[in-house]
């Protein structure tokens, strides 16, 4: 073990040297051997030991991640690699590649400078390769590419060597086509990969060997004895004389940015704030002596010392004992530990530098996603914007009564700890509603509960989350108050794609205060609304608009926070099923209001422009959205036939069938709700020779045959009256 505590010393003697840091993930979609390579990393490295690297799963240490031979957390673990003579800091973060664990990847980005992407030779780019390409260049983390599992084409595919550097020639041009769609102009050269540059390498994770154009240059190795060492069967030769860490850490050291040169161009990605102000000067320059500027992109729960808040140190010092700030929180908060990680292990320090990756206990009111300081005004990072919705939800209660308070208390732990859940706690029902990207996401997070937390559960099968919106425009519809004093007259009709998509991807904030509503209005103009309404906009919610079309309506000033409060009631229970609305754009475009203060309170108004709203959606066309999902097909020839055939039986539809040599790749989209068990199926459908994913592709409306039986079902599940009320209901 002497080798791994000489490393740590290492390590602590760098953390104050930023051109000597390198803070590096791996991305990649699911089994393209990201956690195999990390292992190998770890080992060469001198932090577990050769033989088990790759069988005893460093970073996968969580028991369900072994059982399930899948990742599921980020990872997080710092090693020390010697280049050229000098020593390096390397801190690396393993993501998951399952979709349903979308999230943790999207949070990794934000604490790295530079992400190994991995693509399976013969598998070639998959839908979640592509995903990963686009958000660690939106959070613009520069990438490098390592193609593992090359033995796989000598043994299974029998390739020529001509065929195997046609086919690495094919994946490099696929992924730089991919970046250079996604970068500004003046990044897209410099950015590119290519194998003369030397930031390409290929290789097997598992047989701990790889290659690139200057390590070739440097020690003589040629292509050909490379394959021809395959060829034999012969990689623990290979592994000798092309150490995969060497060659892998050597690139990542030439090629992937030191924080002081990362910061300069990820900062004002990352961050809105003003670049002039002292925190944002201290950024871009990664002073240590500047504010503290820390975001928080993962918790983990530690059973000795509670939660641990994990992420980067953007600028300043995190001393023990210091106080900072929770972005949005009332009180300062001690720092009870700073710690390096090393996979499950923290090693405390006394204090770590900006530029770092760094693990903090103390900080009881941060959540994934939060920026911490000790500038209580400082302005937070951009919000973590994540590629797609929770779309399945379950419903949980405690097994026994006793166990209830404990069982809230863990929900909002893992609400905290894992941002991509929602969980909403129905105190009048009891029924507490967890939702998740999907089923696996959700079966991991109840075993959770059950096993780390100790609180025995009852789960509901999974139900799929419906949105509701309109199909046309609607209103102006009349809602009268309780006591006939106050009307309100509400138009509602669909949003427009281009507005829901920004809202989407962030670019829009939803869900806050309007801080700038003229930079608001100018985007939403280039967006195509009409000037008018673009200035007039009241509220964002989800991604639905409330606009004040009304002209000098007197008292109307004072009644607008319960007109907001109603319409926000309106869009998180739409009136078909009591489902969130999505894509709704509403006008308040008269109103008549009692001069008396008393008589427009919120028992009057709140319930009137909610039945306004309504009332304008029933005559606009009510309609029910459903997730869609793509999934994406590899089966032999002779089993195509069944696979389209279970695609289809459950209401999908084939957008594209490729042949690849012996295999078809089917590309298609199917509703969430009709693919519960579909794993179990497509493999006996095609005797199991058959390689599937999925992605998950926002909402379509549900057909119109299904419409009232959908809505029925969701209706009674909600305990409401099975048929939703129509216009007649809400005008009296």
């Amino acid at each position: 073990m002497g080798r791994k505590e000489d490393n740590i010393k290492k390590a602590q003697a760098l953390l104050h040297q930023k051109e000597r840091i390198r803070n590096i993930g791996t991305a990649a979609h699911i089994d393209h051997g990201k956690t195999t390579l990390s292992d190998s990393l770890i080992a060469g490295a001198g932090m577990i030991s050769e033989e088990l690297a790759g069988q005893q799963l460093f970073m996968d240490f969580d028991e369900q991640e072994q059982a399930r031979g899948i990742t599921i957390n980020a990872a997080i673990a710092s090693m020390v690699h010697d280049f050229e003579g000098e020593p390096y800091l390397i801190n690396l973060i393993d993501t998951p590649g399952h979709v349903d664990f979308g999230g943790d990847v999207t949070r990794a980005m934000r604490a790295i400078d530079g992400v190994i992407i991995l693509v399976d030779a013969v598998e070639g780019i998959m839908p979640q390769t592509e995903t990963v390409i686009r958000q660690a260049l939106k959070e613009r983390v520069r990438p490098v590419l390592f193609i593992n599992k090359v033995d796989r084409l000598i043994n299974e595919l029998k390739v020529t060597p001509e065929q195997m550097q046609q086919r690495f020639v094919k994946i490099i041009t696929e992924v730089n086509a991919r970046i250079r769609k996604m970068l500004p102009d003046e990044m897209k050269d410099e950015w590119s990969l290519s194998v003369e540059a030397g930031n390409v390498a290929f290789g097997s994770a598992f047989h701990k060997w790889a290659i690139s154009v200057p390590y070739m240059k440097r020690t003589g190795i040629k292509f050909g004895d490379i394959y021809d060492y395959l060829q034999k069967g012969n990689q623990k030769e290979l592994s000798k004389k092309a150490p995969l860490h060497h060659v892998v850490l050597n690139m990542v050291i030439r090629h992937l940015p030191n924080p002081l040169e990362a910061q300069k161009t990820r900062i004002p990605a990352v961050w809105k704030g003003d670049m002039g102000s002292p925190v944002g000067k201290s950024m871009l320059s990664v002073d240590e002596n500047g504010p503290v500027a820390f975001m928080v992109t993962k918790i983990i729960i530690d059973p000795h010392a509670g939660e641990v808040a994990a992420g980067r140190l953007f600028s300043g010092k995190i001393r023990r004992g210091g106080e900072l700030w929770v972005s949005g929180m009332p009180n300062p908060q001690r720092v009870q530990m700073v710690a390096m990680i090393v996979g499950p292990d923290r090693i405390p320090v006394d204090e770590i530098d900006a530029g770092n990756v760094v693990a903090v206990v103390g900080l009881k009111d941060a959540i994934a996603g939060s920026t911490v300081s000790d500038d209580k005004e400082m302005q937070p990072f951009e919000k973590i914007v994540h590629y797609s919705d929770p779309v399945v939800t379950v419903a949980i209660e405690a097994k026994s009564t006793q166990d209830l308070p404990k069982l809230v208390e863990v929900l909002r732990t893992i609400a905290k700890a894992d941002p991509s859940i929602e969980v909403e706690i129905n105190q009048e029902t009891g029924e507490h509603l967890m939702s998740g990207m999907g089923e696996l996401h959700l079966e991991i997070t109840q075993y959770r509960i059950v096993n780390d937390h100790k609180v025995p559960i009852v789960a509901s099968p999974p139900i799929v989350v419906y949105r509701e919106g309109v199909g046309g425009r609607g209103g102006p519809f009349e809602g009268k108050s309780p006591n006939k004093h106050n009307r309100f007259y509400m138009e509602v009709e669909p949003l427009e794609p281009a507005i829901v998509q920004a809202i989407h991807s962030g670019e829009i904030p939803s869900g806050q205060r309007i801080k700038d509503s003229k930079v608001l209005a100018k985007k939403l103009e280039e967006l195509g609304m009409d000037r008018f309404e673009a200035k007039n906009v009241a509220w964002i919610q989800d991604t639905n608009m409330l606009i004040d079309a009304t002209k000098g309506i007197q008292y109307l000033h004072e009644t607008m926070e319960l007109i907001k409060e109603a319409y926000i009631e309106a869009m998180n229970k739409g009136p078909l099923a009591g489902e969130k609305c999505m894509g709704v754009k509403v006008r308040l475009v008269d109103a008549k209001l009692h001069e008396d203060s008393v008589h427009r309170g919120p028992a009057q108004v709140i319930p009137a422009a909610r039945s306004s709203i309504y009332g304008a959606m029933c005559q606009g066309g009510r309609i029910l959205l459903e997730p869609i999902t793509k999934v994406f097909i590899n089966v032999p020839q002779d089993v195509m036939g069944s696979a389209i055939g279970d695609i289809q039986g459950r209401r999908g539809v084939i957008e594209d069938i490729n042949q690849e040599g012996e295999l078809t790749v089917i590309q298609s989209k199917a509703p969430v709700a009709e693919m519960f068990g579909f794993a179990t199926a497509i493999r006996s459908a095609t005797q199991g020779r058959v390689l599937w994913s999925t992605e998950n592709s926002g909402f379509e409306p549900v057909p119109a045959t299904l419409l009232g039986e959908v809505v029925r079902s969701i209706r009674t599940r909600k305990g409401l009256q099975p048929e939703p009320y129509d216009e007649a209901y809400y005008a009296s």
